[in-house]
């Protein structure tokens, strides 16, 4: 995907056509119920395009049958959006990982990284994994005099789990137009009084809106489609656009919304 755009923003892509013929949207997408607008359409067609053309990375969505590795398809979100230059175009983004990582050419960044090679998640997935691999030995040995010191091994792998979870949780703070903030734990706890799911934060939407509101972009409508199979659900068709996910994203979404005029209320 060429840019031809004056702007530097590595993740702002201009669109490939005129959009002079299209009304832009005067409200934001309600992202839980939509029909993608015209200018959403012709940026999904244009990220479709580079997924089928591309050759940086190399993930198997299923789509080719010589392809070796496990099918993962994925979502992908695009938002169209008015930069500081006042130039429109788009951003994209996928949910989760791709190609075994958060990073990739024309993909805004993940909301936060947990991936670095010191994080504290690398680090304690290691404590986490020592202590698994202590358990497995002792259960190994059958004798009634590891018992108690096993059950000690759980607790402790348990209490480890819960620590580390809440804190990849309060990493994960999103922006809203004014430029509130708040992490996710909290988020769930003022929305739904429960903890977040696994995955959380790590979907299209949130991505792209938080992305837009760090530098200064005006989001104008937002689209998300599936490319690639799903062998694990008949739901998620091959480029067919779907809506924001309830359990993971309504409590962030509300929150970065906040302030802008959608044209559907959120319910």
């Amino acid at each position: 995907m060429k840019s031809s755009s004056p702007s530097k923003d590595p993740f702002f892509q201009p669109f490939n056509e005129s959009i002079a013929q299209y009304a832009l949207p005067e409200k934001f997408t309600n992202p839980f119920q939509y029909e993608p607008h015209p200018v959403c359409l012709l940026a999904a067609e244009q990220l479709q395009q580079y997924l089928r053309t591309q050759t940086d990375w190399e993930h198997n969505f299923g789509l080719e049958l010589e392809q070796k590795g496990t099918v993962i398809g994925k979502m992908f979100g695009v938002l169209v959006v008015r930069n500081t230059q006042n130039e429109i175009g788009f951003l994209a983004a996928f949910s989760g990982k791709m190609a075994g990582g958060y990073h990739h050419s024309i993909f805004v960044p993940p909301v936060f990284d947990a991936l670095t090679e010191d994080s504290f998640l690398n680090i304690g997935m290691t404590e986490l994994n020592a202590i698994n691999l202590e358990i497995k030995t002792l259960e190994a040995a059958t004798t009634t005099d590891n018992t108690e010191q096993i059950d000690s091994l759980k607790l402790r792998r348990k209490n480890n789990s819960v620590v580390l979870q809440d804190k990849l949780f309060d990493e994960y703070i999103f922006l809203n137009q004014a430029g509130d903030e708040k992490n996710l734990r909290t988020l769930f706890r003022t929305f739904s009084n429960t903890n977040p799911p696994a995955g959380a934060g790590e979907c299209a939407a949130p991505k792209l809106l938080q992305y837009a509101f760090q530098h200064n972009m005006q989001p104008l409508a937002i689209a998300e489609f599936w490319w690639g199979l799903s062998p694990k659900s008949d739901y998620w068709k091959h480029g067919h656009f779907y809506p924001a996910c309830q359990q993971k994203c309504a409590p962030i979404l509300s929150h970065m919304l906040e302030g802008i005029e959608l044209d559907i209320a959120l319910s």
